[in-house]
């Protein structure tokens, strides 16, 4: 008789690790960097400031996990979009659908990034900086296979353009399906698919 294998635990929700992290945005991004103590982050979580301290060394730290984190997710998920695409208009779609997700469900860091990234210490900033700059290209280089006829200046511009579309959510009112703002959730995936591809079909010239 063959021994029994453990069986692997299930995650069932985020870490306590994670889940400072999304309190701290949060509320980084509702009050301001420098708007909101230790204590209180701790105390979104259920445990004292000082016990964040056996997770982080202090609020310096958790910004820069925030923004280097989602650089590096953006840009690993992007890559995993683009290669599992059987071609560059799937590619697109994937790149957008990827992108529109995090411009709705991640939209502290959105404004965290608009607002605190001078605060995050040289090197930080500069591994941001670079995790972006891949995540352009990847956009530019599926964006120009997909509208060969358009010049190189129009299709980073463009990436550019719809950065800035779906990057727009923040601004769009604090709830998604509130009045006055955002439609509901699926909703307005949709309507930032839309938007983005629009904005790209206008590289093809042939169809003004």
């Amino acid at each position: 008789m063959q021994p029994t294998q453990p069986t692997q635990p299930t995650r069932t929700g985020p870490t306590r690790r994670e889940q400072i992290l999304n309190e701290a945005a949060q509320l980084f991004a509702e009050r301001g960097f420098h708007g909101v103590g230790v204590d209180e982050i701790g105390a979104a979580v259920g445990i004292s400031g000082p016990g964040l301290y056996r997770h982080f060394p202090g609020k310096d730290a958790m910004l820069a996990e925030l923004l280097v984190g989602i650089s590096g997710r953006l840009l690993a998920e992007g890559k995993r979009r683009v290669a599992q695409a059987a071609d560059s208009a799937a590619a697109l779609d994937a790149l957008v659908r990827g992108h529109a997700d995090f411009a709705l469900d991640d939209r502290p860091l959105i404004i965290l990034h608009d607002r605190e990234l001078d605060r995050l210490r040289d090197s930080d900033r500069k591994l941001v900086r670079q995790l972006q700059r891949q995540y352009v290209e990847l956009w530019v280089e599926v964006v120009a296979k997909e509208h060969p006829d358009a010049p190189e200046d129009e299709v980073r511009a463009a990436v550019h353009a719809v950065f800035g579309l779906l990057n727009s959510t923040p601004h769009l009112g604090p709830h998604i399906g509130a009045q006055g703002g955002l439609p509901g959730r699926e909703a307005a995936g949709a309507l930032l698919h839309r938007l983005a591809l629009g904005a790209f079909a206008a590289l093809d010239r042939s169809a003004n």
